[in-house]
């Protein structure tokens, strides 16, 4: 299971964000873990760090809908 940093920097790359150096260490996990690849001076996705990215976005999709309701519940 990915650690809540491990999914930040997936995100980031999946949306082209630059990131500090700092993080280039746990980039090297995650590409010994077929999450990501690298291009050049550039890192990509793969298939199975998209999957990863969009299934951490339903989770949270779910998570928030959850919370949207219970404030609507308050509210009334």
């Amino acid at each position: 299971m990915l650690r809540d940093e491990q999914l930040s920097i997936l995100r980031d790359i999946s949306q082209s964000v630059a990131f500090a150096d700092d993080r280039h260490g746990k980039i090297g996990e995650l590409i010994a873990d077929g999450y990501v690849m690298k291009d050049g001076d550039l890192f990509e996705l793969t298939a199975k760090g998209a999957t990863a990215v969009e299934e951490h976005a339903a989770a949270l999709g779910t998570i928030d809908d959850e919370q949207t309701n219970a404030s609507s519940d308050q509210l009334t």
